[in-house]
C-alpha cells in the first residue's frame, strides 16, 4: 500500500477513468439521464395541460414550476444510485472480483469513497444535462417560473441531493446479492420516485396527513423540496433548515455503513 501522495494519485486516476468513460458514451449517458425526467416532464407539463387546455391546477404557479425540483431530484437519485449499484453487482458477484483494488493502490475504505465521489459526479453532470429539459418542455404559455439567483446553494443542495443517492447506492450495493438485482430495482426505484414529492409538492398533502408522513420516510421527498426552496421559492416548501440537515445527516450514516460493509464484503 503506498503512501497517501500515491493514494491520492491512484484515487484522482480513478476518478479520471470513471469521467473517460462517461465522455465515450456520452450520447447513451445522455439518453439515460434525460429519458424518464423528459417523459415524465411531455406528460404531465405539456400533453395533459394542452389537452385540457388549462394548468392542473386551478390557482398558483404552473404544474410544471411545481414539477421541473421534483423531476430533477428524481434525476440525480436514480443517477446516482444506478451508478455506484451496478459496478458492485458485478464486483461482488460469482467471481468476487474488485477490479479497481487490483489496479490501484487504494485502502478498501478510500475506494468505496471513490466510487461514492464518481457516482457523485455522474449523477451531478446528469442533474445539468436534465435542468434545460425541466425550463423546455411544457404546455404553451405555462413554461416553469424558476429563478436562478443564487447558484451557489443550487449547487450545494445538488451535490447533497447526488451525495445521498451514491452513499445509498453504496449501502444497498453491498447488501444484495447479484440474482436480486432486478428485485430491488422494482422495489427501490419506483417508490423513491413515486413517494418522494416529485410531482406534487408535500404541502398539496395536507388533505392527507398520513400520506403525508409516509412521504417523509422517503429520502427524495427532501431533495424535491430542497430544490423547491432554492428555484421555486414561490412554491409552498419545507424549509431548507428541515431539509438540508436531513440530507447531510442521511448521507453521513449511509455512507458510514455502505463503507463499513463495503470493506467487510471486500475481504470476504
Amino acid at each position: 500500500m503506498g503512501g497517501s501522495g500515491t493514494a491520492g494519485r491512484a484515487f484522482t486516476a480513478l476518478l479520471a477513468r470513471d469521467l473517460r468513460v462517461i465522455r465515450r458514451s456520452f450520447g447513451m449517458f445522455v439518453v439515460q439521464a434525460v429519458m424518464q425526467p423528459f417523459s415524465f416532464a411531455f406528460i404531465f407539463a405539456y400533453v395533459i395541460p394542452a389537452a385540457s387546455g388549462a394548468a392542473l391546477t386551478a390557482t398558483g404557479p404552473h404544474y410544471a414550476t411545481t414539477l421541473a425540483p421534483g423531476l430533477l431530484a428524481v434525476c440525480v437519485t436514480i443517477q446516482a444510485v444506478t451508478a455506484t449499484i451496478t459496478p458492485l453487482i458485478a464486483e461482488f458477484g460469482p467471481g468476487r472480483e474488485i477490479e479497481d483494488r487490483l489496479l490501484a493502490p487504494l485502502r478498501t475504505t478510500t475506494l468505496g469513497l471513490q466510487k461514492i465521489t464518481s457516482s457523485t459526479v455522474q449523477a451531478m453532470l446528469a442533474g445539468l444535462i436534465v435542468l434545460p429539459v425541466t425550463l423546455l418542455v411544457h404546455a404553451p404559455g405555462q413554461a416553469p417560473e424558476l429563478t436562478f439567483d443564487n447558484w451557489a446553494l443550487f449547487l450545494l443542495v445538488l451535490t447533497c441531493a447526488a451525495l445521498f443517492g451514491s452513499s445509498l447506492g453504496l449501502l444497498l450495493g453491498t447488501l444484495i446479492e447479484i440474482q436480486q438485482a432486478n428485485l430491488l430495482f422494482a422495489t427501490v426505484r419506483v417508490p423513491l420516485a413515486m413517494l418522494g414529492c416529485a410531482y406534487f409538492s408535500w404541502e398539496s398533502l395536507d388533505g392527507t396527513p398520513w400520506l403525508q408522513v409516509l412521504t417523509l420516510i422517503d429520502p427524495v421527498t427532501y431533495m424535491s423540496e430542497a430544490l423547491r426552496a432554492v428555484l421555486t421559492p414561490d412554491v409552498a416548501h419545507l424549509p431548507l433548515a428541515v431539509s438540508l440537515p436531513v440530507l447531510l445527516t442521511g448521507t453521513a450514516v449511509l455512507g458510514l455503513c455502505g463503507l463499513l460493509r463495503f470493506r467487510r464484503r471486500a475481504v470476504l
